[in-house]
């Protein structure tokens, strides 16, 4: 097995690893809109509002990281009793993976930040935020709910924003009771003074964190190392995984082992939250029993698919195999997704000026017919997204005895066609659900429907998009082909 191979096995055994994430939950709104025109006010430009979004940032994000991996995260936070508190307690609790623990601190204003855009750029982002320590009552609460969870947990992640709930004697406390109980620790730093962060296993700054924790240069390969390890002899630390933006990544260990990890991004769009990234995925592989180095390489792979995403985006686990096995051309993404993956890799592709077409069907056993279809599919858009009807949808539809093929081996066997850009399997009887998450620009089905039959042809026609009814192949069908099979 190849360490490449060894890597993409290493993405499965993610799956369902208890990870405890402790630290400063944020609302990260996004505020989409257009430029026409300056205001005549000011030299400013004057965005007009189309749409507006809201995530789980900070702390939150890193624990839809680690959703998104498929690990099983606990989440210990504070927020104030604000519209923003309860918002993100409502975004915690969509997320059915997540052990929620988020403790409410009347009077603490929840930190939003706010991110305005036009034509994908960034314009201005505008924060709310409390940095007070939490109070004596609050951070008794934090610990003692911490304590409850430390023993389910495989790795305890801090991530401190500077927003208060780690403030000091918080991370050391929370430290201490993890590594007494054999518990590795994960911070993600904040500040210029690392020694509050001293027993933890590793802490991932960026270039500049690290320059100001340690007042040392960082500008080459010797120099990153040298204040890695004067970190690590001044704030007792086991290691440090200093994150380098398109330098990639170096790990130092106190054993003295030196890494430096090249960057794997292959288009930046945007950087934000691709630190929440490594470090979930860092102590997910760490909670898997992986090696400080192998979920430094897994979180390299990581970083560099969200900072192809515009916004706190995330990494899934499909895109993280993917991208290892480099089974896409153009971005490194699976071709077979769920249905989120698929949504976020078909915003890219608008974003490019991609004109997106959807078709679905069962595709048991695959014939003329079907490459005809796909093929007249993909010559009426840029990139071609098939929903594949998953075996229990297929059952219902045709019958107990079919499919013959898997579902997982149906979507190989489609995945493998140039004509096709993306596979989502859906467990629905009809793609409805699916294509309202995807949006196509362009919906294809067989000639054997009119467009009034065809499901979700009203909702693709009512924000732009066309329906195009592809040409039949005579006698192809499975149906046909298994009654040739059995003689009939």
């Amino acid at each position: 097995m190849t360490e490449l191979s060894a890597l993409a096995a290493r993405v499965e055994l993610l799956r369902d690893t208890p990870v405890l994430c402790i630290g400063d939950a944020m609302l990260d709104r996004f505020v989409y809109g257009s430029v026409d025109r300056v205001s005549p006010e000011a030299p400013i430009p004057v965005l007009f509002i189309e749409r507006e979004t809201a995530m789980l940032g900070g702390a939150g994000n890193v624990v839809r990281n680690l959703v998104a991996l498929g690990a099983a995260p606990a989440f210990v936070s504070v927020v104030g009793d604000d519209a923003a508190g309860r918002e993100i307690t409502r975004l915690v609790g969509e997320h059915g993976e997540i052990d929620p623990c988020i403790v409410v601190e009347p009077g603490r204003q929840t930190t939003i930040k706010s991110r305005f855009f036009a034509s994908h750029q960034q314009l201005l982002r505008a924060d709310r935020e409390s940095r007070a320590a939490v109070n004596d009552s609050i951070r008794d609460q934090l610990l003692t709910r911490a304590d409850r969870l430390l023993a389910r947990a495989g790795v305890v992640v801090l991530s401190d924003y500077g927003k208060g709930v780690l403030a000091p004697p918080v991370a050391g406390e929370l430290i201490r009771r993890a590594t007494a109980k054999g518990k590795m620790v994960v911070v993600d730093p904040k500040g210029a003074d690392y020694s509050i962060y001293a027993g933890a296993t590793i802490v991932t700054p960026n270039r500049k964190e690290l320059q100001e924790a340690t007042g040392m240069p960082v500008d080459g390969d010797d120099a990153v190392v040298a204040a890695a390890r004067h970190l690590i002899g001044t704030c007792g630390l086991e290691a440090v995984l200093v994150t380098r933006s398109q330098d990639g990544m170096t790990l130092v260990t106190a054993a003295g082992e030196v890494h430096h990890l090249p960057a794997e991004a292959r288009e930046v769009f945007d950087v934000s939250g691709a630190g929440d990234t490594v470090v979930a995925t860092l102590a997910a592989a760490m909670a898997s029993g992986a090696s400080l180095l192998e979920g430094a390489r897994l979180a390299n792979v990581a970083a560099g698919i969200v900072v192809g995403k515009v916004g706190t985006a995330v990494a899934y686990a499909e895109e993280v195999v993917a991208a290892l096995h480099h089974d896409d051309l153009t971005a490194g993404e699976s071709k077979i997704l769920s249905a989120v993956a698929a949504a976020e890799i078909v915003a890219r592709w608008r974003r490019k000026g991609h004109k997106v077409g959807f078709t679905n069907g069962c595709f048991d056993l695959l014939h003329p017919g079907h490459v005809s279809i796909l093929a007249q599919a993909r010559a009426a858009c840029d990139r071609l997204v098939v929903g594949l009807n998953s075996d229990a949808s297929v059952q219902r539809l045709k019958g107990p005895n079919r499919p013959v093929q898997s579902e997982a081996s149906r979507a190989t066997v489609l995945s493998s066609l140039a004509t096709v850009d993306l596979v989502v399997i859906f467990g629905e009887d009809t793609p409805l659900k699916l294509i309202e998450t995807l949006k196509p620009d362009v919906l294809v089905k067989g000639a054997d429907y009119t467009i009034d039959k065809v499901v979700g042809a009203d909702l693709v026609q009512s924000w732009g998009g066309k329906v195009v009814l592809a040409g039949l192949v005579d006698g192809q069908s499975t149906t046909n082909t298994i009654r040739r099979m059995n003689g009939s």
